[in-house]
C-alpha cells in the first residue's frame, strides 16, 4: 500500500486508515487482533474522536497498543475534537465548542485514554457557529509548542470555514474529513452538472474536493460504503442490486472483494482522497485494504457511478 503527503507535506500515512469509532465494543484481545491486521495490511494510520464510545473507543485503542506487538510509532495516530455531549441529557451532542480551554483539556483526555504521548495530527470535529478564529489558533499554538500535537486540520467544513480559520491558525491545516462514497457523491456531483439546472446541481459543499485540491488539503473520507447520512452500508444491500452487480463484476476482474472496490473508486479520484476503514473485522478490514492495489479506468471508475444512480448530462 502506498503512503500519500498529508496536505502535500512532508507527513505521509497509508492510503486506507483504520478508524476506530466502533473499537468500543471489542475485547481488548479483539482489538489486538485488528491493530495487528491494520498494520500486517499496510495500514499505518489510525483515525478516532474523543466521542466515540463516549470515550472508551480510546480506552480500549490504549489497552490494546500496550499489550500488541506494536507501539505508537507504528502509525501516525488521529483523533477529533470539538463534539461536547452532555452525559444529563443521555450522551446527547448539545453543542460545538471550540474555545481554547475546552479543545487543550479535549486533548490532554485523548492522550490520558489513548496512552500515547502526542497525536500526529488533531482535527476540529464539527462546524462550531460560535468559533473565534483567533482562539483556535492560540490553542493550536499552545498545543503544538507543548508537543502535544504535530499536525491540525478539521472535519466537515466548507472552503469558507476552512479559509476563515486558516487566516488565523499558523498552521497549514492539512485535512478535512468529508463524507464520500460511491452512494455519497455530492460533492462531485455537482462539478459534473455545471451549468444544469437539476438537483445534481446545487453546490451544498462550496467546491470542496476542488478547493482541497487548490490549496493541497488532504480530504479524508467517512463512512466510505454508507449511503444516505450513515442510514446503512450500500454493499451487499438487496435496496441497491445495480451498484453491487457493477461491484461485484469489478471485484471478481482484480479478484477482491466489493468493499475493495468501493475504496478503489474512492482512491480513484484524483484528489489523492484517503478512506477511512471503520470495520473491526479483522478479515473485512484485510479485504479492504487491498483496495489500495487496485487502479480503476476511467470507463470502470464512470461504470460504478452511473450504477450508484447518478447520470451524466
Amino acid at each position: 500500500m502506498k503512503d500519500v503527503k498529508i496536505g502535500g507535506t512532508g507527513f505521509t500515512g497509508s492510503e486506507i486508515i483504520l478508524g476506530i469509532m466502533r473499537m468500543d465494543a471489542l475485547t481488548v484481545d479483539e482489538a489486538v487482533k485488528v491493530l495487528e491486521t491494520a498494520k500486517e495490511s499496510g495500514i499505518n494510520y489510525i483515525d478516532s474522536a474523543d466521542v466515540y464510545g463516549s470515550g472508551k473507543a480510546e480506552e480500549v485503542f490504549g489497552a490494546a497498543l500496550k499489550k500488541s506487538s506494536l507501539t505508537a510509532d507504528d502509525f501516525a495516530i488521529q483523533s477529533k475534537g470539538g463534539i461536547f455531549k452532555d452525559p444529563a441529557r443521555g450522551g446527547a451532542a448539545t453543542r460545538y465548542d471550540f474555545s481554547k480551554k475546552y479543545l487543550l483539556e479535549t486533548v490532554d483526555g485523548i492522550l490520558q485514554r489513548m496512552g500515547v504521548d502526542h497525536l500526529d495530527s488533531f482535527l476540529l470535529h464539527r462546524p462550531d457557529a460560535l468559533m473565534d478564529p483567533a482562539e483556535v489558533a492560540s490553542a493550536f499554538d499552545e498545543l503544538q509548542n507543548s508537543g502535544k500535537v504535530r499536525h491540525f486540520g478539521v472535519s466537515n467544513m466548507n472552503p469558507g470555514q476552512v479559509a476563515l480559520l486558516q487566516s488565523a491558525v499558523s498552521q497549514k491545516l492539512l485535512i478535512n474529513q468529508l463524507q464520500v462514497s460511491v452512494m455519497h457523491t455530492g460533492p462531485i456531483d455537482f462539478g459534473i452538472h455545471t451549468n444544469m439546472t437539476d438537483a445534481r446541481s446545487i453546490d451544498h459543499d462550496g467546491g470542496i474536493l476542488e478547493y482541497s485540491q487548490l490549496h493541497q488539503m488532504t480530504v479524508q473520507a467517512w463512512s466510505p460504503f454508507q449511503y444516505g447520512q450513515i442510514e446503512g452500508t450500500f454493499i451487499n444491500n438487496p435496496d441497491f442490486p445495480e451498484v453491487n452487480a457493477a461491484l461485484q463484476k469489478l471485484a471478481d476482474k482484480y479478484g477482491v472483494s466489493k468493499n475493495a472496490i468501493g475504496a478503489a473508486w474512492i482512491l480513484r479520484h484524483p484528489a489523492k482522497i484517503q478512506v477511512i476503514a471503520g470495520t473491526m473485522n479483522p478479515e473485512h478490514l484485510k479485504d479492504t485494504a487491498t483496495g489500495a492495489d487496485v487502479q480503476l479506468t476511467r470507463q470502470e471508475w464512470y461504470d460504478v457511478y452511473l450504477a450508484a444512480g447518478n447520470d451524466l448530462p
